[in-house]
């Protein structure tokens, strides 16, 4: 599995990844129309284009070295709050599920955070996403929760988890 920071040239497949996710992933939790919504506000070119220029967030692609197939991304904002980084992205494929990849993509995440110096991961996630129990099994923990505006009469209903980095 290899980890590759993303260019403004990968924003095209950013989006084809976060739809093949989200198609699956939400499929039973949000409407189209909010998918849709969402997809096309969080993942438009201008807004990705956007959050490449910040210094402290970061993409990272996910690749199988076997197949060189991409299964999925990662997006990061180091120093989202002091000593804290928020995990805004983490996606894959559904075909990709269940082989490891979530995981190791969090180990890079700890590593590369724990190089800045921040011990604290934070996550949105919502309630009623399956990904949770995976957060969990990784050491993540529920502190809050939040109904949150989107804007276009949509919401997101989510757990608000952490880890720490214990050092």
């Amino acid at each position: 599995m290899k980890f590759i920071k993303a260019t403004e040239n990968d924003i095209p497949l950013i989006q084809d990844l976060a739809k093949r996710s989200w198609e699956n992933a939400y499929a039973e939790i949000l409407s189209k129309e909010q998918m849709e919504y969402m997809l096309n506000t969080m993942y438009s070119q201008e807004e990705i284009s956007n959050q490449m220029k910040n210094p402290d967030y970061y993409y990272y692609l996910i690749q199988d070295d076997h197949t060189g197939s991409f299964e999925g991304f990662l997006g990061y904002e180091i120093g989202y709050e002091l000593n804290t980084t928020k995990l805004h992205r983490i996606y894959l494929v559904p075909e990709s599920k269940g082989k490891g990849f979530g995981k190791e993509a969090l180990l890079f995440l700890n590593k590369n955070i724990s190089e800045k110096g921040n011990n604290r991961i934070i996550l949105n996630v919502n309630k009623y996403n399956s990904a949770k129990k995976f957060y969990e099994s990784q050491g993540y923990n529920v502190y809050d929760e939040g109904v949150f505006d989107i804007g276009n009469s949509f919401f997101m209903d989510d757990y608000l988890m952490e880890f720490i980095i214990h050092k």
